[in-house]
């Protein structure tokens, strides 16, 4: 970028963004959910019948009823679909649904079989302990780590266990200290009233405000 004060220098953004900063100012603006989501890394892919894949982990969700095996619109990408996901937390992802311009929240599938949240760092460390293993395998070797960070420390020695010690710390470091979310369940359908045996309600007349209020019928 070039300013005509002085012509000769080339400045980068973030110096023509300082300079302004310090001239004019600025307005701190908190930011909120979507703001969050916008701001997390993102993948293109497809949603197949089963969902999403990513890293061996399947998510799905009711939602994508609709979006399965369908194109998103967005030509430049082959029809993919914009994913952002946070890679300290493989709880859940969220897919960008432009016809509807909204975000749609999907949550892993065996998410319950992990008592806390986790990152990448773990998930790629149990899918080396379970060479060649399903999702469900892999996602109770982590489970196990995780169970070994919380415990404290280990008896067991050598390269493996230290690597595991050192990713358990790190997981533990880097993950927030919150219980691990529930995905949606799907709404039980209400029941019948009961027969409570209560009085027939006669609904009251319509008020007539030009009517006499004295008079007796």
């Amino acid at each position: 970028m070039r300013d005509p004060e002085a012509p000769k220098r080339a400045f980068s953004p973030n110096e023509k963004y300082a300079t302004l900063v310090e001239s004019c100012g600025y307005v701190p603006v908190p930011l909120n959910g979507e703001d969050y989501i916008e701001l997390l890394p993102e993948r293109w892919q497809a949603i197949n019948a089963y969902g999403i894949r990513i890293q061996h982990r399947t998510y799905d969700d009711g939602e994508l009823g609709p979006l399965r095996r369908q194109h998103s619109g967005v030509a430049a990408k082959k029809g993919l679909w914009e994913i952002h996901y946070d890679p300290y937390d493989i709880s859940r992802i969220w897919v960008r649904d432009r016809r509807g311009d909204r975000w749609i929240t999907v949550f892993w599938k065996h998410l319950r079989r992990v008592g806390v949240p986790f990152g990448e760092l773990a998930w790629d460390h149990a899918c080396e302990q379970v060479p060649g293993g399903t999702e469900e395998q892999i996602a109770d070797a982590a489970a196990a780590l995780l169970r070994r960070a919380h415990d404290g420390p280990a008896t067991e020695k050598g390269p493996a266990a230290k690597r595991s010690r050192r990713v358990a710390a790190r997981t533990r470091a880097t993950t927030p200290d919150r219980p691990i979310p529930d995905p949606p369940v799907a709404e039980a359908a209400p029941e019948e009233e009961a027969d409570t045996g209560l009085a027939k309600v006669i609904p009251l007349g319509l008020f007539d405000p030009l009517a006499n209020p004295w008079r007796r019928p």
